[in-house]
């Protein structure tokens, strides 16, 4: 199959994001998992630019001095991938079968050697993804079951593409595919922690979503029309694409990718394999929406000054940054970033930004709930300043906690008026409690503590 050549603009971005990443470092690709968390904070441009530009936020987080302390641990990843080869290791025929254990009209069972297991060996990622293409169309159209194992569909990202990789894809006999998700949590009478199931269902939805671009393109080279309903797009304003649809329908123009994907976990505390249908259609469409919300990452990149890279210029052991840290940190904090708490779990420079906007006393670190209520106020110095009906000082001129009279305007601000309420409320408080108001109107913090 030949190959596209890109166009002058996308191959001055792929140049641009190298020298970034850094010219000798190798790019690290934008799973589904990590897709995911950027749709979940699309204000996010340093995490927009750092993904795409495939940097190792892992690597670029412990050289600025605030290493995340999380991540998988190996004996979780060896066990999920030998669950993962344990459900595979028969062509398919097992997951087939679980998947129509769950469907509401699975048809006639496949015959003996009835599951096609199609071959998607390429060279690199475009290669791969071309490949399963073909394997796509090929599948769609030979009326039978068939089970893609790890096939590499791609979807573009604020102008950049990423390369993801589903555990499985199954094609059903009528033209229709199934997302796979397999995971090594359990199921446990039947039900699995509602967490991991949501974070499941959000990295399938990322797939359905690179899947309909790919089934758009296969219908229009021209394959088979299918029979399944597909879920209406055109809802109401406020309500979410796809949900008044066939919950066994599908989602796209193409109508060819199902908006159930199945999730295969180990049966209660047995290495046995289970699976449950989740429906992806809510996650599918916020995720959409959010991606969508992206700015493009050349807009990104063309704010940064000509030399700037996050390259750590690793030593000869391949291991030891030799990039000063100032250096390194001037450039990171050079890109936006939109820090609230849920990053802690997604993100590995989110203790590197929770410390930023800890020391701008930025409100975000409160959470997005507060940060929503608050509405103007957009540092706690101000927060503080308009609950005690005072304003910050703003002159460079004026001590930073000096107290000033209070904006006449401010009082009519819904926010304003509900924290004099709540400042009213704890000053009476602590009345109460025989304790007297500290420094700006509150309490010591020896005071604090012997009220709590």
């Amino acid at each position: 199959m030949p190959t596209e050549t890109p166009p002058p603009q996308r191959t001055a971005l792929r140049q641009r994001l190298a020298e970034l990443r850094g010219p000798r470092v190798a790019p690290r690709p934008l799973d589904a998992r990590a897709l995911a968390a950027l749709a979940a904070n699309p204000g996010c441009r340093r995490r927009a630019l750092l993904d795409g530009a495939g940097v190792d936020k892992t690597a670029l987080a412990s050289a600025l001095g605030s290493p995340a302390p999380f991540g998988q641990s190996q004996f979780a990843h060896q066990r999920g991938h030998v669950f993962e080869a344990r459900v595979t290791a028969d062509g398919g025929e097992q997951l087939v079968a679980l998947l129509r254990e769950r469907l509401s009209d699975p048809g006639p069972p496949p015959p003996r050697d009835g599951v096609d297991a199609p071959e998607l060996v390429a060279d690199g990622p475009a290669g791969r993804t071309a490949r399963t293409r073909l394997a796509l169309a090929q599948a769609t159209a030979a009326g039978r079951w068939a089970v893609l194992r790890h096939p590499m569909v791609s979807v573009e990202v604020a102008g950049s593409p990423a390369y993801l990789e589903p555990d499985a894809l199954v094609v059903h006999p009528d033209g229709s595919w199934t997302v796979v998700e397999i995971k090594s949590f359990p199921m446990l009478d039947g039900s699995a922690d509602p967490t991991k199931v949501g974070a499941a269902a959000r990295q399938a939805a990322v797939y359905v979503l690179a899947l309909r671009e790919l089934a758009d393109a296969v219908a229009a080279d021209g394959g088979p029309a299918r029979g399944v309903p597909a879920a209406r797009e055109d809802t109401p304003a406020g309500g979410d694409a796809g949900l008044s649809g066939p919950v066994d329908g599908t989602v796209g123009a193409a109508g060819l990718v199902r908006q159930r994907a199945l999730l295969v976990c180990p049966k209660d505390f047995s290495n046995l394999p289970t699976a449950e249908l989740i429906d992806v259609r809510k996650q599918l469409s916020v995720t959409s929406r959010q991606l969508a919300r992206l700015t493009r990452i050349e807009e990104i990149a063309a704010e940064l000054p000509g030399d700037a890279t996050f390259d750590l210029r690793l030593a000869d052991d391949g291991k030891t940054p030799t990039r000063p840290v100032a250096e390194l940190t001037a450039t990171v904090d050079a890109v936006p970033a939109a820090y609230v708490p849920d990053c802690l779990a997604s993100c590995e420079l989110a203790f590197h930004c929770r410390q930023a906007a800890r020391a701008a006393g930025a409100v975000e670190v409160l959470g997005r709930g507060v940060r929503g209520e608050l509405g103007g106020l957009t540092t706690v110095d101000a927060v503080l300043g308009a609950a005690l009906g005072e304003r910050p000082a703003t002159d460079a001129a004026e001590p930073s906690g000096a107290a000033r009279p209070a904006d006449p305007d401010q009082a009519a601000d819904p926010a304003v008026r509900a924290l004099r309420r709540a400042a009213a409320l704890r000053a009476q408080a602590l009345a109460e409690a025989g304790m007297g108001p500290g420094p700006a109107g509150r309490a010591t913090e020896s005071e604090e503590v012997t009220w709590r």
